[in-house]
């Protein structure tokens, strides 16, 4: 055998077998599109909880100080 092949050595692949392949590529980059997606969608909520844990927690603290104020403005008044 020579060290080219030639067009005798090579199996040639119909048109139909590379339709087949062709779709299954295009069918697994979609697949991997969609993973993506869905993680990128999941790093964004893990982002957005990470901002809103601290302010609940302000805002939970701030509600508690105005309760122990109108209580105490209760028990003055």
């Amino acid at each position: 055998m020579s060290a080219n092949p030639t067009t005798d050595d090579i199996p040639a692949l119909n048109l139909r077998e590379q339709v087949i392949r062709i779709d299954r590529a295009l069918a697994e980059s979609q697949k991997f599109q969609a993973e993506r997606e869905k993680l990128l969608a999941e790093a964004q909520k893990l982002n957005r909880d990470r901002w809103l844990a601290p302010m609940l927690a302000v805002a939970a603290v701030i509600g508690g100080l105005l309760g122990v104020a109108s209580f105490i403005a209760k028990l003055i008044s």
